[in-house]
Parts: C-alpha cells; structure tokens; sequence
C-alpha cells in the first residue's frame, strides 16, 4: 500500500469526495485530508491553500469587543471580558486580558506556518504556470506572512524569525526572539517581494495586491521611525523600557534616525503615486458642511466612490451571516435593541474641532449650552448623540419617538397634567431595554447602514473593515514631512483631507502642526484600530489613555408654558443641560503602566520556548 505524508488541513475545507466500495479498506483514503502531493499538483487546490490564509484575518476589526475600548475612543459597556484588565494596566503574562484573535501569539504563528509550507511547495510547482499563477500565489502569501508578523511585531516588538515550517526531522524547535530590527527588514523584504510579484496582477477584492503591499510596508516604516522604537527616545520616555536588558528587542540602539524618516516617506509616497485610488481629493476649498458629511460616511461605508479609499479589506457577504455584518447590533443604541457594545467617551467627542478650526471649550457658555452644534462634520457622521437624527424605531417603539433622533437624557414631559421625567429610549433606563444601555451618553455610527431595515438582531450588513486605505498612506507621508522639516508639503496633504470633510485649513509650523496632525490623524482613522498604536509609538499614552474616561449627561427641563407629551430634541420647548462627568470607577477604573507599550508574552509561550525573553515590566 502506497503512503502518504498529509498534511491536516485544519484550515482547508475538503467539501466533497466520493469514493468507491473497495474490499482493501486498509487503503481507504481520509475524509478531511488530502495528501500533499495532491493539494501541491493541482493549481485549483493549491490556490484554495493560499486563500485560507486569509483565515487569520477574521473578520477584521468589527469584533463584538473593539480594539477602540483600549484607547481613549469608546468604552466596553459589557463586563467579564477582559478589556479592563489592560485598560487599568493589570495585564501579565498569566492574564493579559482581551487578545483579539487576529493579533494571538498562537494563532499569529499559526499561519506564519501555514504561510511557509504554501512558499516551500510552491517554490517549486508541481502544476502548470497558467498565467504566471505560481507568482501570484507567492506574492498573495509572502504579503500573509509579511502581515501576520506585522501584527507580531507592533504588539510584541521584536519576535522569533520561523522562515520554514518545522517538521518532526527538525532538531530543534525552540528559536529566540530576533531583534526589532530584523524582525522589520525582514517584514520589508516580504513586501517588497509581494509588491513585485503581484504588479499587474488583477485580483479579487480582499487579496493582496501591489498596493496592499506597498501600503503596509509604509506603515511598518512609519512606525519604525517612532518614538517607541527609537530606544534612545523610548528610555527616556518609559521606566520599563530604561530597565529593560535587551532593548534591541524593542526598537533600534543604532543608526539615523533621520534616514528612517527618510525611507518612511519614500514608502508612503509610492503609495501616493498609484493611480485608482483615494476620493475626493484635490480640492482648493473646503466642501459644505453637509457635503463634508456625507463624503465621511461613504467612505466608511465603502460607496458611493469612497470604496476607492480601501486598499486592503475584509470584505462580507449577507449569505454567511459573519459576526463583521453585525457590527451595527453590537454598537447601536439600546432603544433599537441594539447591545451597545463600544460607546464612545467625551474625552474622542472633546477632540473634534469646531466648523472654523478652532478647539472645543466647555469654559465658553455659548459651547457648553450647544455642544454638538458647529463641529467638525466628521463627528455626525461617526458618532450618535443627543438629538442624532436615526432609523425609524420598531413598531412597538415607534409611538414613543415619532421624530426617530437618539435619546440619551432624562427630559420633563406632561403626563395626566403633571410633569414627570421621561428617561431617554437609548439610556439605561429606557422603557424599551434598560440592560444595553451607554454608560458614556454616546453611540458608534461609523460603519453602520443607516438602511432602515437593518435595525435588528436578524440584520446583517456588508460594510467592509478597511486594514489599509489609502488616508493612511496620507497621513504617513504628512507625518514623515513634519519629522524632516519639510511642513509646507505636509499641510498640502494634510489640507486635501480637511477639504474632503468640510474644514478649513492647517496653517501651523513645527510641534503646532505635528499636534494639529496627530489631532486630525485621530479623527480621520477613528476606530479603525489606528489610535492604540499610534498613541503607544508616540509615546503620548500616558496622557491619553491612561485618562479616566468621560461621560456626558444629558438633562433637559421644559421652558415656562410648554406642554410636551411625548419627547423629542427640541431647544424651542427644552433648557438643555450637558454635563461632563466620570465614568464610575466601579464599571472602569483607567490607569497607565509604562509596561502595556508592548503586551506581554504569555506564560505558556515562555514555558514551551526557554530561549524567549519576556518583555519590558513584565
């Protein structure tokens, strides 16, 4: 009897086989696994190899849990998950909280491995090259590989370099951690090789393609030019990292930094250059505020022309009814049943500007008495609040709100010729559902269809998750401009995306202008899994994330003679009242540590491979 050596592909869906009745059942051959010569002989089933590698992406970032609750963006409302044990700095290496997934030590290596077998067969193929597949099949997997040790890297620092799939022949399977900078040179090669590889190549949406590769590759130098990993920098800035012995593992003990600018700005630059991509730029003026809105939200919903601006997506189609469709149950307002998962905090709604420019002041009484009025247009198209105009409700809780506009106050209405207080339908102590409720006053409206009929648990969208756009690139290049003093040509950049959403320009130089960038990056990107990063590289954590959280509280008391029944947001009939308060310290209780720059390997991984090195703090 002839053996195989399989592989078990428990990644790799066999959907069919049929086999006939054989009296030398010895030979029967497995249900759920084929043999390596047959996946590596046939391009069909090699290529199906390669697109499960896309598997680790999942879907993206529209978790239940967000990447968004451990930053100073929204807060988890749900509790028991683990969010708070990173947001108030009790992470370790037997408990480090909420691990999403798609950034899993486990799973990470897990498709590194799967990503070196697909390289070490393909390398040399047992099937035709019909139409230069093989190179397209390298290239789609080299960029896996090149984002899956990304996500490695910017959460880990510098890990063990696996180049092969280890097999049971292989002497030893324990590897140390290989320095930041390898780990980046070594990223940087796979891109650069993908990019090669995959020009011309047309692709489905979701794979990778010379874009996606240059695009990655100008955010990993980005980021390689950053503070946090400028070891010099980083001591300076972070105890943990001053005590830390192997600080190479972190970042760079050598070399210009200067140069790292440099080659950050050439990467974001070629990305600029590609033709087919980005909306609504080169304007010479603002848009409306209406216009700049609307050009908001069809970018993150992906229409309209704004799916120009995704580079690199996780798409969603209604017939698989993926946890990424549901993203509008899991955040929206508890009024619409909805569980309203990752609310966004005041310190996120502080930060967007008003219409001219200038900074949102709750000391100016004509700012405080109408805080919502004014604003940067991009704050109604990503965020719900007292008053948003919103999806008709059910037909149960239509009568309660006629007028379809978030609740997120307690009001005085007349019932039975008395006044009483009415609590708002989207508040915890709402008359529809009083368990899904904000605790911050705020609802997440980025990335949800604001399509009437998806307003229930049976509704599933297909909004897609943008890993990279190209905005990012923008900003990339704005970034490395404002580092190497060269502030004209940031602003121009920076200006074509201000423009885009109805504000006016930047004018400002030097550390003015990198805060007003770091500002309007913040903004932009909201909840695209930029600001937990971005704050850590620039080291800015400190004082951002490691700041309670916000509340707002929304009161609102009838003016003298008016005679209201059933609520609705109405300044003519209501005194309003918002007040700042502070999420309880029961519910969450924020607290930095120098230590959560990087996360902790788990325990386990240090058990299994003597030679790793835990990092800084912990």
């Amino acid at each position: 009897m002839k053996m195989y050596k399989k592989i078990i592909l428990s990644f790799f869906t066999v959907s069919f086989f049929t086999i006939s009745c054989n009296d030398d059942f010895v030979d029967t051959k497995p249900l759920d696994q084929l043999s390596q010569e047959v996946v590596w002989g046939d391009a069909s089933l090699a290529e199906a190899f390669v697109s499960e590698l896309y598997g680790g992406l999942g879907v993206g970032g529209f978790n239940e849990q967000m990447l968004a609750s451990l930053t100073d963006e929204t807060i988890f409302t749900h509790p028991g998950r683990g969010i708070t044990t990173v947001t108030e700095g009790r992470s370790n290496p037997a408990d480090p909280g909420w691990i999403n997934g798609t950034l899993s030590w486990v799973n990470m290596y897990s498709r590194i491995r799967a990503c070196n077998l697909a390289l070490a067969n393909l390398a040399k193929p047992q099937f035709p090259n019909t139409g230069n597949i093989v190179e397209r099949l390298i290239g789609e997997t080299k960029f896996m590989r090149a984002y899956y040790y990304h996500q490695l890297v910017r959460y880990y620092g510098g890990v063990p370099i696996v180049d092969k799939a280890f097999a049971l022949t292989d002497a030893d399977f324990l590897t140390p951690r290989n320095t930041f900078e390898e780990c980046l040179n070594f990223i940087v090669k796979d891109l650069d090789e993908a990019a090669t590889l995959l020009d011309g190549k047309s692709l489905q949406k979701g794979r990778a393609t010379k874009a996606a590769a240059l695009a990655l590759k100008s955010r990993m130098l980005i980021y390689a030019a950053s503070d946090l990993y400028d070891v010099p920098t980083a001591k300076a800035k972070s105890k943990a990292m001053a005590s830390f012995g192997k600080p190479e593992l972190m970042g760079y003990v050598s070399g210009s930094r200067t140069e790292r600018w440099q080659k950050a700005k050439a990467a974001a630059k070629a990305v600029l250059d590609l033709s087919g991509y980005g909306f609504q730029l080169g304007l010479t003026a603002p848009a409306t505020a209406d216009q700049g809105t609307t050009n908001y939200i069809n970018q993150s919903l992906a229409r309209n022309g704004g799916q120009n601006e995704i580079i690199f997506g996780r798409y969603f189609i209604q017939s698989k009814n993926e946890d990424g469709g549901r993203v509008g149950l899991f955040n929206g307002p508890n009024g619409y049943n909805n569980w309203a998962g990752n609310t966004p905090i005041q310190e996120l709604i502080d930060d967007y500007e008003m219409m001219d420019g200038s900074k949102f002041d709750w000391t100016k009484p004509e700012l405080a008495k109408s805080p919502y009025d004014n604003r940067d247009p991009r704050l109604k198209a990503s965020v719900l609040y007292e008053g948003s105009p919103w999806k008709p409700r059910s037909a149960s809780a239509a009568p309660l709100d006629p007028a379809n506009q978030i609740q997120t106050g307690e009001y005085e209405v007349i019932s039975g010729g008395a006044k009483k207080t009415h609590f708002g339908l989207d508040t915890r102590k709402s008359s529809i559902e009083d368990w899904n409720g904000s605790y911050t006053g705020y609802y997440m409206r980025k990335f949800t269809d604001p399509n009437p009929g998806l307003v229930d648990q049976n509704s599933w969208q297909q909004i897609p998750w943008p890993f990279l756009r190209y905005t990012e690139a923008m900003f990339n290049y704005a970034e490395a401009c404002i580092e190497l003093g060269e502030d004209a040509e940031a602003r121009k950049w920076l200006n074509q995306i201000r423009f885009r959403a109805g504000m006016p320009a930047i004018t400002e130089s030097g550390d003015a202008l990198r805060q007003r960038y770091r500002n309007e990056r913040r903004i932009e990107m909201v909840f695209e899994e930029q600001r937990y990063h971005d704050a850590r590289r620039w080291m800015i954590a400190p004082t951002t994330l490691g700041r309670k959280a916000s509340i707002i509280v929304v009161k609102g008391t009838l003016k003298a003679g008016k005679t209201v029944s059933t609520y609705k947001y109405d300044p003519s009939n209501y005194d309003y009242s918002f007040t700042v308060g502070k999420i309880d310290p029961g519910k969450e209780n924020r607290n930095w540590d120098d230590k959560i720059y990087f996360l902790p390997i788990h325990r386990d991984e240090m058990n299994r491979n003597s030679k790793l090195v835990q990092n800084p703090g912990y």
